[in-house]
């Protein structure tokens, strides 16, 4: 079973530029399209964006879209999440998840994901 370990969050200032890891156990890990969400205080965990399997098909929601670049290393188990020009309204809590079918198309809902790394705290500062 896949089991998933955020790593990066801090406090950053508007404008700037931060890197996101997350870290999965399981042999398996390769054949999951793995998305990252966030979620601000008082508000709905949101879709940010996901990879395919395969590394080839990537997704993002429109307010990350040209700021943001989801990756993933296969050889390492591990999906990062650059983030450039950061605003304000990104803060929130970010966390890592494992889509629930393997080899899958790439799905944006969070039900279609049934495993959740613990949560990273990235901050804003105006």
């Amino acid at each position: 079973q896949v089991q998933l370990v955020e790593s990066g969050g801090g406090l950053v200032q508007a404008g700037g530029s931060h890197r996101l890891s997350c870290a999965a156990s399981g042999r398996t890990f390769s054949t999951y399209t793995m998305g990252w969400f966030r979620q601000a205080p008082g508000k709905e965990r949101e879709f940010v964006a996901a990879v395919a399997w395969s590394g080839r098909v990537t997704y993002y929601a429109t307010s990350v879209e040209g700021r943001y670049t989801i990756s993933r290393d296969n050889s390492k188990n591990t999906i990062y999440l650059q983030m450039n020009s950061l605003k304000p309204e990104d803060t929130a809590v970010y966390y890592c998840a494992k889509q629930r079918r393997p080899f899958g198309d790439v799905r944006l809902g969070p039900i279609e994901y049934d495993t959740w790394g613990q949560g990273t705290q990235v901050t804003v500062s105006s």
